[in-house]
């Protein structure tokens, strides 16, 4: 298994370009499956998560193809992606593909949608909670959907098609909003979402779905109406950039100290910790290239954080940010109020030297003056990442474990840090 080595104490400074977003590619991915024309996606990154939806969709029908480098094309350039799915073959999918991300559940509403039932295994995914998908189905029985639950499949039917409907989640649901919106598209009638999450992702996949011929409008408030279309047609669709990916960056360079342009992000997309470097002492500036992120002597001020639905500070971001303030002057306080088991790399970052006590949903980190080197084992996805930015600056050599959950959401992370500065290497395992 694969490993990733790092010896601390480098500045980053250059260029990182940012990857299309997994929270985008995901349910755009899977939109495709909503129509038997060919949907397009432009700057889909190259993740092990996208790899293994793609052979999800196989598995019903979806003809998937990548077009090949370009004359010019840089590494950091994003896949075109072709996705067809001319015929649904099979509206089951099975425990030992949906058990292995938890996105791919989401598969759920198009094949209703488009063919009255489905049968898909209740998901897996990182272990960072329950994250229970009862809002999910909820959304498609106010759609009228009959649901039942069967050996650990949840068995949906509508075999008259789906109606328009009022959907209330009580409380924000990504997931939610993104089956309520692939199922509503081609319900008859019209439907209105309320308390819809406001993600910048949820409105990338009502700007495909709309390019492809559906009717949404309010995506990105909390208040969204579809109406309903009788098919939805082929489109060309970009990937918007990675928050997530952008925001990682962001709190490598504010650790580390040094000069980083983020190219192709916006900072209205990850305001919110940029807010929070700002508070933390980094220098931050926006052009039309991207936003520059920049400290350079001056040190890490605690900052308290409490993670929130958007725009609030993402919960994807909260290892992170964590990461940074055990280096902070001072102590500071992360709450976590979207997953009641997201702590798991307290420990691994503890043994780097971190000072980090747990108070039921909040860390409080007390800061030290230096972090030391260590073999560290990687729990989910982003707290794999904190890791490698705690092991940016602990002395001497770190190794980060199980990177395969690197793989799924970050791409050539060690290529890009390693351009930049950063002594860090992946070793074959």
């Amino acid at each position: 298994m694969d490993r990733i080595q790092i010896r601390g104490g480098a500045k980053l400074n250059g260029v990182i370009p940012i990857s299309g977003a997994k929270n985008a590619a995901l349910p755009l991915m899977i939109a495709s499956l909503l129509t038997d024309q060919m949907l397009t996606l432009e700057n889909l990154p190259r993740l092990a998560d996208v790899n293994q939806l793609a052979r999800i969709l196989g598995n019903h029908g979806v003809d998937y193809s990548i077009d090949g480098k370009r004359v010019g094309e840089e590494a950091a350039s994003g896949q075109t992606a072709h996705l067809r799915a001319r015929t649904i073959v099979d509206t089951t999918a099975p425990y030992e593909l949906v058990s292995k991300m938890r996105a791919s559940f989401w598969v759920i509403a198009p094949l209703l949608a488009r063919m009255g039932e489905a049968r898909v295994s209740l998901p897996g995914g990182c272990a960072i909670g329950t994250r229970p998908v009862d809002l999910l189905l909820m959304a498609l029985e106010k759609l009228g959907a009959t649901i039942e639950i069967d050996g650990g499949y949840a068995v949906v039917k509508a075999p008259k098609g789906l109606v328009g409907g009022e959907i209330e989640f009580p409380k924000v649901t990504v997931g939610g909003t993104h089956v309520a919106l692939m199922a509503a598209a081609t319900a008859r009638g019209s439907t209105l979402i309320e308390n819809a999450a406001r993600e910048p992702e949820v409105a990338d996949l009502a700007d495909c779905l709309n390019k492809m011929g559906a009717r949404v409008r309010g995506a990105g408030t909390s208040t969204i109406e579809i109406q309903g279309v009788a098919r939805l047609n082929g489109a060309h669709h970009r990937v918007l950039p990675d928050r997530i990916e952008a925001g990682t960056y962001a709190t490598a360079v504010a650790m580390t100290g040094g000069d980083i342009l983020l190219e192709g992000v916006g900072e209205d997309l990850i305001k919110r910790p940029l807010e929070a470097l700002e508070e933390a002492g980094v220098t931050i500036v926006g052009d039309n290239r991207g936003v520059r992120i920049a400290r350079n002597g001056a040190g890490i001020d605690a900052v308290d954080v409490a993670t929130a639905p958007f725009p609030g500070f993402p919960t994807d971001l909260q290892a992170q940010f964590m990461a940074l303030m055990t280096r902070a002057r001072g102590t500071s306080r992360i709450t976590e109020t979207i997953f009641e088991n997201r702590f798991m790399h307290v420990q691994e970052l503890a043994r780097l030297g971190a000072h980090i006590k747990l108070e039921g949903d909040t860390a409080i980190v007390d800061g030290v003056d230096r972090l030391r080197g260590a073999p560290v084992m990687a729990t989910d996805l982003r707290a794999s990442v904190s890791l490698v930015i705690a092991g940016l600056v602990a002395e001497g050599e770190t190794t980060v474990n199980r990177v395969y959950h690197l793989d799924r959401g970050f791409e050539r992370l060690e290529e890009k840090l390693g351009a930049c500065g950063a002594d860090i290497i992946r070793v074959p395992g």
